[in-house]
């Protein structure tokens, strides 16, 4: 089976190139994240055609996670348990499906913006709503993991520069560190991809200053799996091509293939 994960920065922007990836890459279920599109507007019968189911949620706005799959999608949530509000409103940024014995969650992490803004602390709270909705299922024995967009570079060595972040900077500071430590310490290990170029792994570049060629990226989105899940793992790597030309998002799919079950 292979999974993915990809933050797809507006799934009607990049449809095309979408189904194109997916008939190319051969996927069976993909984790999408960033659809800035209500439920309306989501291409569900384009990407029925191409064979795949898809669980939603989305307001139009510029978050919004599916998961796409073509070997069934079961058990389905569309909310995270316990997950915070911000300015009143609970956005739609996780979603989980049992997709051919295997339980995901596609989620994606608030920003954070700055340290000092509510925002940091909205993102705190929320991957701790995360940790307490994923510990049974992490713990567990059925495969399992979550995929997304965590927002959170792991390490210092997880992005190109660790120079260019302050004190004010989000991504790297030891609380969102300590948040994915909490969240691995339910049982989960991060399934860190070959890099196809150079020697990071890098998942993020910014559109602006050809941060792309210049390599000038972060490894922000992720793949924590639970020991079954783990140990199905035979490769997993970030589709670096899909970042390039016109019309690319500035993410980059990260994919794991998994050994049949038994």
């Amino acid at each position: 089976m292979r999974i993915a994960t990809w933050n797809v920065n507006s799934v009607t922007v990049r449809l095309e190139r979408l189904v194109a990836w997916l008939e190319r890459s051969g996927t069976d279920v993909l984790c999408l994240q960033e659809l800035k599109c209500d439920l309306a507007a989501f291409p569900a019968e384009r990407l029925r055609e191409a064979g795949y189911e898809a669980l939603v949620a989305g307001t139009g706005r510029w978050n919004g996670v599916a998961v796409l799959s073509r070997v069934g999608l079961e058990e389905p949530v569309t909310e995270l348990p316990g997950a915070p509000g911000y300015e009143g409103v609970v956005e739609p940024r996780a979603v989980s499906a049992v997709c051919g014995g295997v339980k995901v969650w596609s989620v994606y992490v608030p920003n954070g913006r700055e340290v000092e803004h509510p925002h940091y602390a909205y993102k705190l709270e929320w991957l701790a709503a995360l940790r307490a909705a994923v510990a049974a299922d992490a713990a567990g024995e059925r495969p399992f993991a979550v995929l997304g967009d965590f927002n959170v570079i792991p390490t210092d060595e997880d992005v190109w520069d660790i120079g260019v972040f302050d004190e004010t900077s989000t991504h790297v500071t030891a609380a969102e560190r300590e948040a994915l430590a909490g969240l691995r310490a339910t049982g989960l290990r991060d399934v860190m991809p070959r890099p196809l170029k150079y020697d990071r792994p890098f998942t993020y570049w910014d559109y602006r200053q050809l941060a792309f060629p210049k390599n000038k990226g972060m490894r922000i989105d992720l793949v924590y799996g639970n020991a079954a899940f783990v140990g199905a793992v035979r490769d997993a790597h970030v589709d670096r091509e899909e970042r390039k030309g016109k019309g690319a998002s500035d993410h980059a799919p990260v994919v794991v293939d998994l050994e049949p079950a038994g």
